[in-house]
């Protein structure tokens, strides 16, 4: 898909001001209906005309676009896109603004879809007013259905989250601990509240009284913990394991998988916390690898041997020398890719492979407390 949002104007004012967002936003492109597109040949900018009704339109556009921006009253766009709502997950971003260009309103998908943030960027671009009314934006504080978005930082589930928002926006006590990830997590121009506690570990968010809680870990959370928990608390998955592989050439995916899935249910580790695989530069055309890159969107990455054997290895290998020319894979590998002193799991075989994990290095300051 060349472009990202689609902008609908209906009127002749609406169409100018259409074509006048299609120039400044990158990505954009603008439709225009037919009956009043006529005499503005004149103005500049790349459309596409349409004849049939905006209804008939929109659906299409849902399915094709990320955002779409419609130039006309925010109770025609409320009618006509009520039909075609399914999940704020995956809903696109609607924005509407009226055909002066006065106020540019987030309407739907504010935080998961982008509508705040684009909101922000096109009320810039056309001097306009910006009008978001998310609860968090409002009070500046961070939004729980976002946090960590911007480092890749996952969810382990939804169903929690209205819990939580709830309880961060009206006031009332919320837990937060963070095991492991970036501490950068705070958007700069958010604040933590007062009524925010952060936790050192999970005995004292256990013991702290919290109307809900935020878990930032790569650990799988224990049964005591969780039903501790229970939906009161956003498990979130940050992208802080280093998985180094190393394999005999032709080990299929379905071996690597399995290799890597197991390993980490022993350790207990979050699957959605593995930022990548790391391994010798030789494999770098290994389908296996590749494929199992692909399927779950890890990068590979890969070192030469002379940097391989820049890593002092508890047991290094001369058979492993002799083909590759490093004397270890997996473990420097893994070291090398996160920065760590250290590894959650040193070289195990698992049949056609060899398999070490690695913590990724973060500093350790918290989230901060503005004052």
């Amino acid at each position: 898909m060349a472009n990202r949002y689609a902008a609908v104007a209906i009127t002749v004012s609406g169409i100018r001001l259409a074509l006048k967002l299609g120039a400044r936003l990158a990505e954009t492109e603008v439709y225009c209906y037919a009956k009043y597109s006529g005499g503005l040949e004149d103005v500049p900018g790349t459309r596409r005309i349409f004849a049939g009704p905006v209804k008939e339109l929109l659906p299409q556009l849902f399915r094709q676009y990320e955002g779409v921006i419609l130039f006309f009253s925010l109770g025609a766009a409320v009618r006509l896109t009520a039909p075609l709502l399914e999940d704020k997950r995956t809903d696109p971003a609607v924005i509407v603004i009226d055909e002066r260009g006065e106020h540019v309103i987030s309407m739907l998908s504010g935080h998961l879809g982008g509508a705040n943030r684009l909101t922000l960027q096109i009320a810039q671009l056309l001097g306009s007013h910006p009008v978001i009314t998310t609860a968090s934006d409002v009070q500046g504080i961070f939004a729980v259905d976002l946090l960590g978005s911007e480092l890749g930082w996952r969810a382990d589930s939804f169903a929690p989250m209205k819990t939580v928002s709830a309880a961060l926006v009206n006031g009332e006590a919320v837990a937060f601990l963070q095991e492991s990830g970036e501490p950068g997590w705070l958007p700069p121009e958010a604040v933590l509240p007062g009524h925010v506690r952060l936790c050192e570990d999970m005995a004292e968010l256990r013991e702290a009284p919290f109307s809900a809680a935020i878990v930032v870990t790569d650990r799988l959370l224990s049964g005591q913990e969780a039903a501790a928990l229970g939906e009161r608390a956003a498990v979130y998955r940050p992208r802080s394991l280093v998985v180094g592989l190393g394999c005999n050439r032709g080990t299929p995916l379905e071996e690597l998988e399995a290799v890597v899935l197991d390993t980490l249910a022993e350790l207990g580790l979050s699957l959605l916390s593995v930022r990548n695989l790391a391994t010798a530069g030789i494999k770098g055309d290994e389908a296996g690898l590749l494929a199992l890159c692909a399927k779950y969107g890890w990068e590979l990455a890969l070192y030469t041997p002379e940097q391989l054997n820049t890593v002092a290895l508890e047991q290094p290998s001369e058979a492993v020398f002799k083909a590759t020319g490093a004397y270890g894979v997996c473990e420097p590998a893994a070291l090398l890719s996160s920065g760590a002193a250290g590894l959650l799991l040193k070289k195990k075989k698992s049949g056609n492979a060899t398999i070490a994990v690695a913590r990724v290095s973060f500093s350790r300051q918290r989230g901060r407390r503005d004052e």
